[in-house]
């Protein structure tokens, strides 16, 4: 068993992955194997996280996943532990292994109760072994109204005061998406912080564990995988890992780390309103994230020709640019203006990034569309960067079906646009067409603040202009991005300026 960090990548596996693996791996063992395996490994992990716990409370569905918890009520039961089990099951309908289970609990003398105990609190432990992967939350899935019992222990676990230990997933959290069935989703209080969540995945770690609600239902992971080994399943997608290191050589210059073009900034003229602060956030990440050079040619009709706060970055009209010789970030602030230079941007650019405005112009015109799948055609390296609107947009879909698959929704964009995808939010996915798509592990609720995603084009861009591959690019722009949140001092506010300034330290 070992706790899941940032620190390596991690192969993840979908819902019908982890079944043909636990049903080979339970045909190839002796009969209750799994089950002892898996209670065992939940009932040591709840004496590390709760060592002086008065009251371990476990509430079992009435399937094999409340059969993983009744195991563990035994091995806790007899480690000395005070234990109560509120089991949905019944001996007589339970499967051959919950039913053996609940034989060695009661054997063991656990106490039996219809639903949590009164007076738990922040010392005790409660165990959330009611579904595992036993849920979809596709609007295929038939419709699920949790029984009374059901419904009660859901919500006992989402209102206590005690910690949760969830078994493999948190009970109604879709292993694939990150999102919950309907009528299982947490009424969590507002009033109060939520108490400390973790889960332990058996046999294999799951995408949604790591991507949409998935990172606040789970909290942190743990990974036991009961000695079986995945065989010959490929994963379904990648946890994301850092970057390997790349010292710069001694002898080196501004012009070994490539040069970006930051197009963008719509300003008074066009709008009545000034978009500048988006370009230049951007152009100050790429400057900040090692890029040789950086030009800003923004769309304000020649408003600013100098940025005193970094004069580093060399204004030019956008006419003047050498685009086919650049890495261009376009979009970031670019307003309606942006549509006058995008089919030069897109036709001429060495490498691309396309981010905010210039991605709301691509969703309204095919002709652009087109002009971005001809670039992966000639082998120009292109990334896009939506948020989930922008990618709704892309796609022609709502935000809500972008948020219920994120792993499909951003195959479907590297596919559909030919090039390097990055769908951003909780667990940001990067996708690329004929690749296994990677979930980034790093960042956290600072991000969201105005302006942080324009600092993550201006990284890839640096990225980008280094020489690093569009997925290469993409994937360690967006971890070091995540990483600078997670590791901002406390007490100090993320604003994307200072992120801006942070992200190659």
């Amino acid at each position: 068993m070992h706790r899941i960090t940032s620190h390596q990548p991690h192969p993840l596996f979908n819902t019908a992955a982890t079944r043909r693996l636990e049903k080979a791996a339970a045909a190839a063992l002796p009969p209750h194997t799994l089950m002892q395996r898996a209670g065992l490994a939940v009932a040591q992990l709840a004496q590390a996280l709760a060592p002086h716990a008065r009251t371990v409370w476990i509430a079992c569905g009435p399937g094999n996943n409340g059969g993983d918890g009744l195991e563990a009520a035994m091995h806790l039961q007899r480690s000395g532990r005070k234990v109560v089990v509120t089991w949905l099951g019944q001996p007589d309908t339970a499967p051959a292994d919950a039913r053996a289970s609940w034989q060695r609990a009661s054997d063991a003398g656990v106490a039996w109760a219809d639903a949590a105990p009164d007076d738990l609190d922040a010392n005790d432990l409660c165990i959330d072994a009611l579904l595992g992967i036993g849920v979809s939350s596709s609007p295929q899935a038939p419709s699920r109204t949790p029984d009374a019992r059901l419904q009660a222990c859901l919500q006992a676990l989402h209102h206590n005061l005690a910690p949760v230990l969830a078994v493999d997933l948190p009970s109604g959290l879709d292993a694939d998406t990150g999102q919950f069935a309907a009528g299982l989703a947490p009424d969590t209080p507002h009033h109060r912080p939520p108490p400390p969540r973790h889960t332990l995945s058996l046999l294999n770690l799951k995408p949604g564990l790591f991507t949409a609600t998935g990172r606040d239902a789970a909290g942190q992971v743990w990974l036991d995988d009961l000695g079986v080994a995945p065989g010959h399943e490929r994963p379904n997608a990648w946890l994301s890992g850092p970057a390997l290191p790349t010292p710069r050589a001694h002898a080196s210059h501004k012009g070994s780390y490539g040069d970006v073009a930051v197009v963008g900034g719509e300003g008074l003229a066009a709008r009545g309103m000034g978009m500048a602060g988006a370009a230049l956030l951007a152009a100050s990440a790429a400057l900040h994230s090692g890029a040789g050079r950086v030009l800003v040619a923004l769309l304000d009709d020649g408003h600013l020709q100098l940025d005193l706060q970094q004069p580093e970055l060399m204004l030019r009209r956008f006419d003047a640019l050498a685009l086919e010789q650049l890495t261009v970030v376009c979009g970031c602030g670019g307003g309606q203006a942006i549509a006058h230079v995008l089919p030069e941007v897109i036709t001429r650019a060495t490498r691309l990034v396309l981010d905010a405005d210039a991605l709301n112009t691509i969703a309204t015109q095919a002709a652009l569309h087109a002009l971005v799948v001809a670039r992966g055609q000639h082998g120009q390296p292109t990334v896009i960067t939506p948020h989930p609107l922008e990618a709704a947009r892309l796609l022609g879909l709502t935000t809500a079906e972008v948020q219920a698959n994120r792993l499909d929704a951003a195959q479907q964009l590297a596919d559909q646009f030919n090039c390097v995808a990055v769908l951003k939010g909780s667990g940001t996915v990067i996708a690329a067409p004929d690749r296994v798509p990677a979930i980034n592990p790093t960042g956290n609720a600072r991000l969201a603040t105005a302006g942080t995603g324009d600092v993550l084009a201006g990284m890839v861009g640096a990225h980008l202009a280094a020489g690093a591959s569009a997925l290469r690019a993409a994937s360690e722009a967006v971890y070091q991005h995540g990483q600078a949140a997670d590791v901002w001092p406390a007490g100090l506010a993320l604003t994307a300026s200072a992120l801006a300034r942070r992200v190659g330290g």
